[in-house]
Formats: C-alpha cells, sequence, structure tokens
C-alpha cells in the first residue's frame, strides 16, 4: 500500500480539491470511499464539476469557478490556520476575502461549515489534484499549500508526485497576492485520462444548446489555431457548462498541454 493512500485511510476527515476524483485516480476513490465507511468520515468535494459517483459520499459540495484555484487555496488557508508567523499572518490580514468568495462564487459560509465539520475529527487530510499542477499560477498555490501544511491541521497529499516534493520543500513564504481570476465563459471542455473513451466529449444538456450541437453529433474542437475531432455525447448525470474530454495518457496534442480546462470553439464536423 503506498503512503497516500495509508494517509487516505488514516484520515476521518477529508477535502478534496483540484480533481475530478472518479476519472482521475480510481485507487484514491475507493479509500475515501472505505474510510467513509470504516471511520465514518467527512468528505468535503470540491471541484468546479459535480460528480455523480461520489454524490453519495461526500457531505458538503463546494463548486467553484474554473481558474480560481488560486483563490480557493487561499481560502482555505485563511479558514484552517492557527497560529500563522507574521509573514502569512499579514498575507491573510490583506486578504480581500469578500472579493475572493464572490470572484470564485464560493461563499464564505460554506468554508466555515468546512470548518465547523472538521471540529471533531483528529486525523484530518487536504487531497489535492492535478488541476493545480497545471495552473499557471501553481508556484504561487505551493506556496499557499505549503503555508496550509504547516500553519493548519490539515495534512497536505498531492497526487502529483512532483507538487507534492515542492509542497514539502517550500519554505518560501513570500506569498503573492491572488491574481484576478480569468474568465472561463462559452464552451469550455475538462481533459481526463480515459484510453477507452477518448473520441468521444461527454457534455450536459446545457452544455449542448450552448455548443449548438446535439447527441452523437461529430464536432471539431478549435483551440489557437489546433482542431481535434470528437464525438459528442450527452450524459444526463452531468449537471452546468464545463465537458468532459478524454484523453490517451500519452496524447500529445494541445488539450494535455497546461491547464486541464480548455475554452475551445466547436464546430459540427
Amino acid at each position: 500500500m503506498n503512503n497516500k493512500i495509508e494517509k487516505i485511510l488514516n484520515s476521518d476527515y477529508i477535502i478534496s480539491f483540484g480533481s475530478f476524483l472518479a476519472q482521475d485516480n480510481e485507487e484514491v476513490k475507493e479509500a475515501i470511499i472505505q474510510t467513509i465507511a470504516k471511520k465514518n468520515a467527512e468528505f468535503i468535494y470540491m471541484h468546479p464539476i459535480d460528480n455523480i459517483d461520489l454524490k453519495v459520499y461526500y457531505s458538503q459540495l463546494i463548486k467553484y469557478e474554473v481558474g480560481s484555484e488560486e483563490g480557493i487555496a487561499s481560502l482555505l488557508l485563511e479558514t484552517f490556520a492557527t497560529s500563522p508567523s507574521s509573514k502569512i499572518q499579514g498575507y491573510l490580514e490583506d486578504l480581500d476575502i469578500g472579493y475572493i468568495s464572490a470572484e470564485s462564487s464560493a461563499g464564505e459560509e460554506e468554508f466555515e461549515e468546512a470548518k465547523e465539520k472538521s471540529e471533531e475529527k483528529t486525523s484530518k487530510s487536504l487531497l489535492v489534484g492535478r488541476d493545480i499542477t497545471t495552473h499557471e499560477r501553481a508556484e504561487n498555490i505551493v506556496k499557499i499549500l505549503a503555508a496550509i501544511k504547516k500553519y493548519t491541521d490539515l495534512d497536505v497529499i498531492c497526487l502529483d508526485e512532483k507538487t507534492q516534493k515542492a509542497v514539502d520543500s517550500c519554505e518560501d513564504e513570500n506569498l503573492e497576492e491572488v491574481e484576478e481570476l480569468d474568465s472561463y465563459n462559452g464552451t469550455v471542455v475538462y481533459t481526463i485520462f480515459d484510453e477507452e473513451n477518448c473520441q468521444k466529449l461527454v457534455g450536459s444538456q446545457s452544455f449542448a444548446r450552448i455548443a449548438k450541437i446535439q447527441n452523437k453529433d461529430e464536432v471539431y474542437l478549435n483551440f489557437n489555431g489546433q482542431k481535434v475531432k470528437k464525438e459528442f455525447i450527452i450524459n444526463e448525470d452531468l449537471y452546468g457548462t464545463v465537458a468532459l474530454c478524454p484523453i490517451e495518457t500519452d496524447n500529445i496534442s494541445f488539450l494535455a498541454e497546461n491547464y486541464r480546462y480548455k475554452q475551445v470553439r466547436i464546430e459540427k464536423a
């Protein structure tokens, strides 16, 4: 059993942040389900896309805007920090909580509720997914996560090994101000690794309406002068306007580069 799975199994409070868990790591998902059953663990799921596979397991969903992970990380630090250094305290005092909450669509009361759920728990974990690793503000997010690890009772567990090493070794407390959020309007896709369905694009009825496409349409995803052909499939269990875009693990197209969310132009093939 690897160390990350062991930590999850020993937790009685888990926040999942920046990972569409069902597709990102089946082993981690199963470990969370197991610890919920055995230890009555509290599970908070934080992501822009609700996850039907986890709905019966999480006790709270904090749904935030695509791209706002830096702001969400700062809100987690502000919520859970105890006895931070003067440098981190200064950063927290300067945070515009109202602005970040409004921009990220994650209310202060949601974080207060998450904090309340943690109060009777003894082994708490913050599970950090690959959305953070590929974020353009990843460097500052890593510094915020390092502060969370140091000044809260949350054990920071990163699914990506490189990010874990960066968090574990980070001693830089010069946290930068949360950058203004880019808007992801229109048709946005989220890449997941799924060899079996890599020719498909899976979205909700809402996504289909915005993209002006229908179930089983052949479509092109256009991004920065590049295009990829997919078959669009409506999934009634998906909500919102972000579609899932399965790719192979060795994919070298624009879909596998940089941030996992892409604002694309969709045209029928």
